[in-house]
């Protein structure tokens, strides 16, 4: 019998992610903070000691690493490829039944902004890359004169990104809105000014992220509009 050529082998990852425990940890880890132990295994609904041994799969893996702070020990993704293709699986994956007030609650603010890892998806981040193109400030790929202008009064390390080992500005597909947020090494950037700066904070539902009164006011200044992002700011 005659195998078939294969640039790489991705049966062993596949089959790591397609374990529905460890699929909840990964997907709980996809807004790019480190958590312990115990908080996953409470967001998978497992018990510490399976938790454990399923998070020692993901780090044989490579899927996952470890950051010790002394006793403590925390997991986050290994890096943004990882995210990448759980965000993929996300739009091929159906979406599971809402049952509940609280989950239809919480996928609305899943829906309307949250972090794709470390930059800003749902309506909010096609919102905002809306507001670039249309705004001419980005064009196939790359920053024009006035987004440089832009991003540089908005406080991007713009320069930093561009040295970055991964794609600049590219257009990532949101698995809600089906249409496209930024991604890459610019959206990780903007997205990290905007919670410095308090116009973005996190949710209480995992990966959400609210827009602040300050967030609505300092957007409308820097791209002209009130009609940034939809939902209700908060102070």
């Amino acid at each position: 019998m005659e195998y078939i050529a294969r640039d790489a082998d991705i049966a062993p990852v596949a089959a790591l992610i397609a374990d529905p425990t460890r699929a909840a940890i990964l997907t709980a880890l996809l807004d790019g903070r480190a958590l312990a132990a115990g908080e996953l295994a409470r967001m998978a609904g497992v018990s510490a000691a399976t938790a454990s041994a399923h998070l020692a799969r993901l780090l044989e893996g490579g899927l996952v690493d470890v950051v010790r702070q002394g006793r403590h020990r925390y997991y986050r993704l290994s890096g943004h490829e990882v995210a990448e293709v759980l965000e993929v699986l996300a739009r091929i994956s159906a979406r599971p039944p809402v049952r509940s007030l609280r989950q239809s609650r919480q996928a609305r603010r899943l829906e309307e902004a949250r972090t794709c890892y470390d930059h800003l998806a749902g309506r909010a981040g096609v919102g905002l890359l809306d507001r670039l193109v249309q705004g001419g400030h980005l064009a196939g790929g790359d920053l024009t004169e006035s987004g440089e202008r832009l991003l540089s009064r908005l406080g991007v390390d713009v320069a930093g990104a561009r040295g970055s080992r991964r794609r600049f500005a590219p257009e990532c597909l949101d698995w809600t809105e089906r249409r496209a947020h930024l991604g890459g090494a610019l959206g990780a950037a903007i997205t990290e000014v905007l919670f410095e700066r308090g116009w973005y904070r996190r949710d209480s539902v995992p990966r959400a992220v609210t827009l602040t009164d300050a967030g609505q006011e300092g957007l409308a200044e820097l791209f002209g509009s009130k009609e940034l992002t939809s939902g209700t700011p908060v102070t």
